[in-house]
């Protein structure tokens, strides 16, 4: 059966035939449509390297977070909103242009809902000459269909744990298995790739983010909790770091248009919230990974109605939904 025909490829399990063009909870139908690709400098160390990560993103989302910063492209697109449909050729093709103006990845932003159509265009680009590691840059809402389906494709996972708290993933994220089901998947990202570094870029392994959430720092402290039984150095009889930890402070009071009128933080994370974190970290004894500098501000937002949808300090466009000769 094609995959997307009685789709049940996220834990959303939507059930509906994509194939014929209905579209699922993320928004889409089988047809991968893209947003925005591009060199970004504003990753982590070990994936922004020299050249910048080769950023693409796509259109559309199967959690559909509250306070999504990439609105615009994830909630509520359709047909007719922003993204356009790419084939497998021309998914590689931009690929490979990310590689040729030095990319040290393809780091493929929101991609869960159209897995089966990325790893074909992975593979179309890899025989084109393809050599750089890809990047599954993900909510962590990934079923084992998706990662199965990656499995052969993807080098570096970069998922989001948002929370553990099933009121949290409910209120936030309109899935109370979000908690389970993204330990889950990361636990398995983890068995697929160990961490392996090649001059000091991230070639292999697993990445964990996290963002904190004003006013929620039981939250916090639950998420790192976790990481430090199934993550670090010595957990489980192994002597060595089994993901890195990206602890993220740029939480901004952004109510995404999800049709869903939920009550969102309406303020940034407080300087008391971000020194009791950094405590949190050395109280469970977490030094392997980053933690971002407390970020105040909407200015860096992207707007993906723009031509680069990112200050220029941090992204050259590649390619655009509306501008696809860049």
């Amino acid at each position: 059966m094609p995959p997307y025909k009685n789709c049940v490829l996220c834990p959303r399990r939507c059930a509906v035939d994509r194939e014929a063009g209905q579209i699922g909870y993320c928004g889409e139908t089988a047809a991968l449509r893209l947003a925005f690709a591009g060199i970004h400098r504003g990753e982590e160390p070990p994936l922004t390297g020299k050249g910048g990560s080769g950023t693409v993103f796509v259109s559309g989302c199967n959690l559909g977070c509250a306070f999504c910063q990439n609105f615009q492209i994830s909630q509520g697109a359709g047909e007719a909103g922003m993204g356009r449909v790419v084939d497998t050729r021309e998914f590689a093709d931009i690929c490979l242009a990310l590689q040729g103006k030095g990319a040290e990845n393809i780091n493929i932003v929101t991609g869960s809902h159209a897995a089966p159509a990325l790893a074909l265009g992975i593979e179309e680009a890899r025989k084109h000459g393809l050599s750089i590691p890809v990047l599954w840059n993900s909510s962590g809402y990934d079923g084992t269909e998706t990662l199965e389906i990656l499995r052969d494709v993807v080098d570096v996972y970069l998922p989001d744990l948002k929370t553990l708290d099933s009121g949290i993933a409910v209120r936030f994220f309109n899935a109370s298995d979000y908690p389970e089901t993204a330990a889950q998947a990361i636990k398995k990202m983890m068995e697929y790739r160990e961490l392996r570094f090649v001059d000091g870029a991230m070639v292999s392994g697993v990445m964990l983010r996290h963002l904190v959430i004003p006013g929620y720092p039981e939250a916090t402290r639950q998420v790192l909790r976790w990481f430090s039984e199934n993550c670090v150095g010595n957990c489980h009889g192994n002597n060595h770091s089994r993901a890195l930890l990206s602890l993220m402070t740029q939480y901004t009071p952004v109510q995404a248009d999800s049709g869903r009128k939920t009550h969102i933080p309406g303020r940034y994370v407080s300087e008391d919230e971000y020194d009791a974190v950094l405590a949190m970290l050395d109280e469970f004894g977490i030094d392997d990974g980053f933690c971002q500098e407390l970020v105040t501000g909407s200015e860096w937002l992207p707007d993906f109605n723009r031509p680069n949808p990112f200050s220029s300090e941090l992204s050259v466009p590649v390619w655009h939904w509306r501008f696809p000769q860049q």
